[in-house]
């Protein structure tokens, strides 16, 4: 009796495995962040600016006299801002990170045939390889503070805590001086070492489902009393609605930073594509996908996407290299939905 060729299922998503809440900001002196529980929140305020013109010109328009005419007119502008008060120098972002089981285990799957074969696949994985090399970059992007973004920019200090939580109360808890962890790479100093490695093998078994893992983040920068700070900016898609030009996020009136931004940041392991020596790590994502750069460096011409990697790891037995098989493993942590419905 002749088998069926194994397809990709039409159906198949995945839900994300590394879960974090929006990072909230408050403020304080950098002499009291031991005790930093009643710090006050940073606000989002509107700020009205007058604007000068200097965007691009066209030909027509670089004519001195209708130059001299459009700057006659000014560029107002109203924008959201947030800033750390005149008497607070450091601000503080925390925020809590789930680390779930079941990598690889579809949340839903159409082809039963396809999901035990999926199963068998990232067994397969776990049993050579584990979650370490993961769990470890993920330790890594916390320790550094990367999810600070750009507030982690010019910072003259920046110092990262990161609690395991048990019932609620912290039951051990890591101190990590972000700014001598390298954004470009994840290779440990002496001294954050052993302390990364408790991080990282912790995360690795909530990776693997050995134990219930809830982290509880939270970071202090220096930055500077009365220093701008940077949360996540809203997408605004029905412009029409508001008449400014930046509006800032916030949770009930705190200034805020997005899951998905705190997330992409956390994600940002994937050194395996072509062009890392120069680029340093970019976000786990199936194409390579940059769009702060307009570009994507896992090409399907180039025969390292997610989609080529994991077709031909499961429909064809045909295993990627270990290091691709890192990238394929966490882009099943980062969930998505990856069924083949659209083809013939």
């Amino acid at each position: 009796m002749a088998t069926t060729a194994l397809k990709t299922a039409s159906v198949l998503a995945f839900e994300r495995k590394l879960d974090p809440s929006d990072a909230l900001f408050s403020s304080g002196p950098w002499a009291d962040r031991a005790d930093s529980t009643a710090w006050p929140a940073v606000t989002v305020r509107e700020k009205s600016v007058r604007g000068t013109i200097s965007n691009r010109l066209k030909t027509k328009d670089q004519d001195p006299a209708k130059l001299d005419a459009a700057i006659e007119n000014p560029n107002l502008q109203t924008v959201d801002v947030a800033t750390l008060p005149a008497d607070a120098d450091t601000l503080k972002v925390s925020f809590t990170l789930r680390v779930l089981g079941g990598a690889g285990l579809p949340s839903a799957c159409n082809n039963a045939d396809y999901q035990r074969k999926l199963l068998d696949t990232v067994k397969g994985y776990v049993d050579a390889q584990g979650f370490g090399e993961l769990a470890r970059r993920y330790a890594f992007n916390l320790a550094n503070g990367r999810f600070l973004w750009r507030n982690r920019l010019g910072a003259e200090q920046v110092e990262v805590r990161v609690a395991q939580l048990v019932n609620g109360q912290p039951a051990q808890s890591w101190t990590f001086d972000a700014l001598a962890l390298s954004l470009r790479g994840f290779d440990a100093p002496p001294d954050a070492a052993p302390a990364l490695a408790q991080l990282g093998a912790l995360i690795g078994e909530g990776l693997g489902g050995s134990r219930h893992v809830l982290l509880q983040v939270t970071a202090y920068v220096r930055a500077g009393a009365g220093q701008e700070v940077f949360p996540s900016q809203e997408l605004i898609l029905d412009k029409a609605k508001t008449v400014k030009s930046k509006t800032l996020y916030d949770v009930s009136g705190i200034a805020a930073m997005h899951s998905q931004k705190v997330g992409n940041a956390l994600r940002s392991i994937d050194t395996w594509y072509s062009g890392a020596d120069q680029n340093g790590p970019i976000a786990v994502e199936p194409y390579g996908s940059v769009t702060t750069q307009g570009k994507a460096y896992r090409q399907p011409k180039l025969r390292d996407d997610f989609y080529t990697l994991f077709d031909n790891w499961l429909i064809k037995d045909q295993p990627p290299a270990p290091d691709q098989q890192h990238f394929v493993i966490a882009t099943l942590i980062r969930g998505g939905v990856f069924g083949d419905a659209g083809k013939d």
